[in-house]
């Protein structure tokens, strides 16, 4: 059995596994925020052309919805990739000391 040293892995690899350990399985839960996100919106979708053909919509279904769409939205904002440090969105005058 072949026994790897940190020194021995590509410095690209290094960094991925790295960052996989600090977030992991992100992509699949991005993508089940997402989905569970969409879903949200059609739900509200289909509620909202009922109520405009006519129809009724219990208070609770579109309760149940709305919440469903703020929570996704809310996991989708907390699991973003973080911005690396210093790319924040102050500006600095060149002419005065950071």
């Amino acid at each position: 059995m072949a026994s790897f040293k940190g020194n021995d892995l590509d410095p690209t690899l290094k960094a991925k596994l790295q960052k996989e350990l600090k977030s992991p399985w992100r992509g699949l839960r991005r993508a089940l925020w997402f989905t569970l996100w969409t879903s949200a919106v059609l739900g509200l979708l289909v509620m909202a052309s009922r109520l405009a053909s006519g129809g009724t919509v219990a208070l609770n279904d579109a309760f149940v919805q709305i919440g469903a769409l703020v929570l996704c939205s809310y996991l989708l904002w907390k699991d973003r990739s973080p911005k690396p440090p210093g790319s924040g969105n102050h500006h600095h005058d060149p002419g005065t000391k950071p």
